[in-house]
């Protein structure tokens, strides 16, 4: 049995006193593995998600991420972050650089590479979600879509092990949001581990080796997307399928 990427062992988070936010998450990630994590508003998602490079602090339980454990530790903190690439809702692109420039910040100042490498680094990659020729331009000369594929590419400028994508189609126009997708399921093609907070339904059907639905802080469900779609097990995911499929 392979070792697990990413493992979540009886991990609680409360937000101030009383909210209990992550409720004894267990859960095991193996490596290329692909994860869409969905459920209503609240339940937990986005946090658990920004637990894996440490932009949130469980309080209980431990995680581990490429057999580093996440504790107040700040050097495994920074290890743990060279590994995971983020993409965001919002794109958090630097509006006063390029595009390339965007793009080869991290490299530089973090992985301490000279600027030809990681120019060629971000070139590749540009190439690799399918808009090199946009390398100049500036992020606000770009429609919504492109701007999130720029912030995958940039993502993937650090040659994370792990990409972790927090519902990176909820501020897109429809007509964007498949671009983004598309280069999403290229990603997870080439054998990427991933995990996707998502309400794109059709992306999970096509991609994802597992689903989670969660609600209130826990995992209530998790399933192959087959099951999931066509034998919910829970009252609660029927009830989340049937608003957010229609039927």
């Amino acid at each position: 049995m392979q070792e697990p990427i990413i493992r979540f062992d009886k991990v609680n988070m409360w937000f101030g006193n009383d909210f209990h936010v992550l409720r004894d998450i267990d859960l095991c990630v193996a490596p290329g593995e692909r994860i869409v994590i969905c459920g209503p508003s609240g339940s937990g998602k986005s946090t658990l998600l920004r637990c894996i490079n440490r932009l949130e602090e469980h309080q209980e339980g431990h995680l581990y991420v490429d057999g580093v454990e996440l504790t107040d530790d700040l050097k495994a903190i920074d290890d743990v972050r060279k590994k995971v690439g983020m993409v965001f809702q919002q794109f958090n692109l630097f509006p006063h650089l390029t595009v390339l420039e965007n793009l080869t910040l991290s490299p530089m100042w973090v992985g301490k590479l000279p600027k030809k490498e990681a120019e060629a680094r971000a070139l590749a990659q540009l190439e690799r979600v399918r808009i090199a020729e946009q390398a100049g331009k500036y992020p606000l000369q770009l429609s919504g879509g492109q701007q999130q594929r720029v912030a995958i590419a940039r993502a993937l400028c650090l040659t994370p092990k792990i990409m972790l994508f927090d519902e990176p189609t909820s501020a897109l126009d429809p007509e964007m949001i498949k671009e983004v997708l598309d280069v999403m399921v290229e990603l997870a093609n080439q054998g990427m581990t991933m995990l996707c907070v998502t309400h794109e339904m059709g992306f999970a059907k096509a991609v994802a080796d597992q689903v989670i639905f969660m609600d209130q802080g826990q995992i209530v469900e998790q399933n192959t997307p087959t099951e999931f779609f066509t034998n919910p097990r829970s009252e609660r995911s029927k009830d989340f399928l049937s608003k957010i499929l229609g039927h």
